[in-house]
């Protein structure tokens, strides 16, 4: 028998890349139990410049259920293998972060440390040439993840870039298909019970009044359920991650596709390049203290590849996180629960973590309070370690002597980054909690990338033959580049996954 205190109705505030998706899973996971609406207006636009992902996206492409053909070709999708850091370290440095793994899974100790060994060792063989994903991104080639452990294309991760727009748009047509209502308007007001302190129901400037039982608040920046109606606190991050503002701007594809999203240290903060099917997307995230809106705007415009095709447009935002995303009855996904730039592409994992948080911890119309503290707890944790990874970006940058760099070179760093740098510089030991979104692989990448190298390694490595050790290192590196010139240019690639579909 089902229980009578069931959610019956979930409204979500806000379209969008968040709205869509919480919409999408929703109604999926969920079916005909629970009828889902979701107010937005077409006179409000989305922010839509999220278009890098990281892997984790795949879990929730097939959680909705989507095919990979139809969505590359509905989205003007490319492939992802990681991201390259340009001019961070020092100007003219180049690294680049990978997705996938490192070597491969060998006996005994963790792969980087028989790297580090070996190198202890007298070889001479750097991170990237050991990353099967590194080497692809470099010639421009693409090749999918093999599930067959034996295989080097086993080590490979991959994500996408995408049309923000046109994802949510695909989204928009599943979850309409799937039952979702969309009612078009903009909120008006928010009706609260005197008792509880829940949210009853919406009122739109249409006149219309959507109930609800629970209600997901996907209105973005402006945060109009959490922020404004429950004033929810937000702690702001700025002290430590202090650009506040973007400019971003599409031009004309000029070249074959690269393979991976490139970020370049600029004066005042860093350019992204993220390459779609139809045009190549650009922005420039910066500090406003440091730098004009008319110089960042002219700073990203004479460093484009091709022809801008729009003008400039400019956001504004606070590092930091919502201190209780989810509230009562409310619960805030996307932009409304938080903001950490988008460095490392994680804008729409937060989302889709988000997402996976509420399905796990679904309430009924009672809200449980144990539930939403749970919630605030991990989401809080996943917040933590992502801010902690952008954070190392910028701090352990030496060769710029820019103002915004001096600051982040010389700035109280959280306990927690401290910690983890000085246990990797004397034991090369990446300590990192379950629930870290960014594993082992990426925290590697990013040390060494940035200038931070280990000097010790865990001593259970010493129990290999160093002649062994250091073989076995360079055999894997020698795989790598025998493999990757055989795989396929990332162009031709694509067009065989969209024209198979």
């Amino acid at each position: 028998m089902e229980a009578p205190d069931r959610i019956r109705r979930v409204v979500i505030l806000g379209g969008g890349t968040a709205g869509w998706m919480t919409a999408a899973a929703l109604s999926r996971s969920f079916g005909d139990s629970v009828a889902i609406m979701l107010l937005e207006s077409e006179a409000i636009g989305t922010v839509g410049v999220g278009e890098a992902t990281i892997p984790t996206i795949h879990w929730f492409n097939e959680l909705v259920g989507i095919d990979e053909g139809e969505f590359l070709r509905a989205t003007r999708a490319t492939f992802k293998l990681g991201i390259e850091f340009v001019d961070w370290t020092a100007p003219g440095h180049r690294y680049f972060h990978p997705f996938g793994q490192f070597g491969a899974a060998l006996p005994g100790v963790a792969f980087h440390h028989r790297w580090l060994k070996a190198q202890a060792d007298g070889l001479d063989v750097p991170l990237p040439a050991l990353s099967l994903a590194a080497q692809l991104a470099a010639q421009g080639r693409f090749a999918k993840p093999a599930g067959d452990a034996r295989s080097i294309l086993s080590t490979l991760g991959y994500a996408y870039h995408f049309d923000a727009g046109l994802y949510a748009a695909y989204l928009r047509r599943l979850s309409e298909a799937a039952g979702v209502t969309r009612i078009e308007g903009m909120l008006h007001h928010v009706e609260r019970d005197g008792e509880s302190g829940f949210v009853r129901l919406l009122t739109t400037d249409r006149g219309d009044r959507i109930a609800g039982d629970l209600f997901i608040d996907c209105s973005g920046f402006r945060a109009l359920l959490i922020g404004e109606a429950l004033g929810e606190g937000y702690a702001d991050w700025s002290h430590w991650l202090p650009c506040d503002r973007a400019v971003a701007v599409p031009c004309a594809r000029v070249a074959e596709t690269t393979p991976y999203t490139r970020s370049t240290a600029r004066a005042a903060g860093w350019q992204w390049r993220i390459p779609l099917q139809h045009r190549t997307g650009n922005g420039y995230v910066y500090a406003s203290h440091y730098l004009s809106d008319d110089e960042a705007a002219a700073t990203l415009l004479g460093n484009l590849d091709g022809e801008a095709l729009a003008e400039p447009r400019f956001l504004r935002f606070t590092a930091g996180t919502r201190r209780r995303p989810w509230r009562g009855n409310v619960v805030a996904i996307g932009l409304a629960s938080g903001f950490l730039e988008p460095l490392e592409s994680t804008s729409i994992h937060l989302i889709q973590s988000g997402i996976t948080k509420l399905l796990t911890l679904f309430p009924d119309r009672n809200c449980d309070p144990a539930l939403a503290d749970r919630f605030n707890t991990v989401f809080a944790r996943d917040m933590d370690g992502i801010k902690d990874f952008l954070i190392l970006h910028y701090h352990a940058t030496r060769g710029r002597d820019e103002p915004l760099w001096q600051h982040c070179r010389t700035m109280p760093l959280p306990e927690t980054l401290v910690a983890r740098e000085e246990q990797y510089r004397r034991s090369g030991r990446l300590i990192l909690e379950p629930d870290d979104l960014f594993r082992e692989a990426s925290w590697l990448a990013v040390l060494n990338g940035q200038g931070i190298h280990a000097i010790g390694y865990n001593p259970l490595a010493d129990t290999i033959d160093a002649a062994t050790n250091r073989a076995q290192v360079r055999q894997i590196a020698d795989v790598i580049a025998r493999a990757a010139p055989t795989l396929p240019l990332h162009d031709a690639a694509l067009a065989q996954l969209i024209g198979a579909a």
